[in-house]
């Protein structure tokens, strides 16, 4: 098959039952972002549309489907994120914080999780993650959609500080089971030289 994105609907026009877009590029890190609004209340999310993108200085970047959804807007409010790396052990939680709630709503009581005091950004990290990107924010980008719904941005953030634990450091090297999206519910685990898929509906 083939088809037109700007112009075609694959679930539409071709009987797909779900869009395949997400499950063509795959496995995708997950950027858990947590936030502070500029009121103080915190926030936290995961975001599979993420990745490191330069070395020198360290930069990340996300994008959001919705300027106006909590990240986003507390980003744009008060120029600071901390990136927590999600690993198997925290699959669950993290699934757990990517529902839609009311706004206002504090992800880190609903999944169970620690806050954790950043060094240099206000935002907290997840205490339980073992690797922690304090970030400022670097610069945003507008993309346009074509669904007039969406207001999609990309958020880039320059990594001021890093936090690794000393958990996963051996033998000078950072080594840690690490989860990433693959398409529709399901995530990937890889450790070391061996991968598994994880259905949702097994977590």
């Amino acid at each position: 098959m083939f088809y037109e994105p700007r112009k075609q609907d694959p679930k539409a026009d071709m009987g797909l039952k779900h869009n395949p877009w997400k499950a063509l590029v795959q496995p995708r890190p997950i950027g858990w972002i947590s936030t502070l609004s500029a009121n103080g209340k915190a926030n936290l999310a995961p975001y599979s549309y993420y990745n490191a993108v330069c070395e020198d200085p360290p930069i990340v970047m996300f994008s959001s489907s919705d300027k106006t959804k909590d990240t986003a807007r507390n980003i744009l409010e008060t120029g600071e994120f901390v990136v927590n790396v999600v690993t198997d052990r925290l699959l669950q939680p993290m699934v757990e914080t990517s529902r839609a709630v009311p706004h206002g709503v504090d992800e880190f009581d609903l999944a169970g999780l620690t806050k954790r005091p950043s060094r240099l950004v206000k935002p907290y990290g997840v205490g339980e993650s073992p690797v922690h990107l304090e970030c400022k924010l670097f610069k945003t980008i507008d993309i346009p959609s074509t669904d007039p719904e969406s207001d999609y941005i990309l958020i880039l953030g320059e990594v001021i500080g890093i936090e690794i634990d000393d958990s996963i450091i051996h033998d000078g090297r950072v080594d840690f089971i690490s989860v990433g999206r693959l398409g529709y519910q399901d995530y990937s685990v890889t450790a070391s030289k061996q991968s598994v898929v994880l259905k949702k509906r097994d977590i």
